[in-house]
């Protein structure tokens, strides 16, 4: 819950407000969506942290940024707070935006409905695929990339989603600057080189898998195996006594004793 005071306008960018912070507002404004389609009107910072995966304390120092404490023993304001990320966010207005590549990546990217209810509209999509030009995808009919400096002043596109194979993804990025976009999302398998001013965010499917498989392997390295998996006495690993447990003792042995 809120009080009658509004939070002071946030300026520039990012306003003072740590990247961090930023990047996790997105995790919050989600769960904050989440919380309202369920009907919950109020809620505290602990349930809030554990919805979107952080501490408490983080999420009360994030929130904090952007002039919301909250009330004790009432909690956050949840149709205020989706508005306060909101505005932080840009999200309060619409932002066009051109794909460019109508392969399989940017038919899906078009076909999201998840842009629309956040604030992006897809503007137009490119490609330079003669098969592909004029057809239709999510409403929109494929123009050929020649026309993309036009097509960013006709619709003042605000961002560019580049959804294009490595070998054009720098033309295509150097062509979205020069006709003015300074927001950039890549799904290309590139690093874009780009002019101070101009932010790139990049999305590499395959590196978040390579990640996931180093942590799954991890797992199955350091999971105990079960003495029958290792078809081995139980008082033994590798074939050699565990410390602590005695072998039978055998004839042989008392001998030796």
């Amino acid at each position: 819950m809120h009080s009658n005071v509004m939070p002071p306008e946030i300026s520039g960018q990012t306003g003072g407000i740590p990247e961090a912070t930023v990047a996790r507002l997105p995790v919050y404004l989600r769960a904050l969506y989440g919380l309202a389609e369920r009907g919950i009107s109020t809620v505290a910072s602990e349930e809030l942290a554990a919805a979107a995966g952080v501490n408490s304390a983080k999420l009360r120092k994030d929130l904090s940024h952007l002039g919301s404490y909250g009330i004790r023993g009432v909690g956050y304001d949840v149709d205020y707070l989706v508005y306060q990320v909101s505005r932080t966010l840009g999200l309060t207005q619409d932002w066009p935006v051109v794909i460019v590549g109508a392969g399989n990546l940017g038919r899906a990217l078009a076909n999201y409905g998840g842009f629309v209810s956040r604030g992006f509209t897809i503007s137009a999509m490119l490609d330079c695929d003669p098969a592909i030009v004029g057809s239709r995808i999510a409403g929109l009919t494929v123009r050929h990339v020649e026309e993309l400096e036009a097509v960013v002043t006709r619709h003042k596109v605000a961002i560019g989603v580049i959804a294009t194979p490595a070998g054009a993804a720098q033309a295509v990025c150097d062509r979205l600057v020069a006709a003015g976009v300074t927001s950039i999302l890549n799904f290309a398998p590139l690093v874009l080189s780009v002019p101070e001013g101009v932010d790139v965010r990049k999305v590499d499917l395959s590196i978040e898998l390579q990640i996931l498989a180093f942590h799954a392997q991890r797992r199955s390295t350091t999971r105990p195996e079960s003495p029958a998996a290792r078809g081995t006495d139980p008082a033994s690993v590798n074939g050699l006594p565990q410390a602590g447990l005695r072998p039978p003792v055998t004839p042989e042995l008392a001998a030796q004793a």
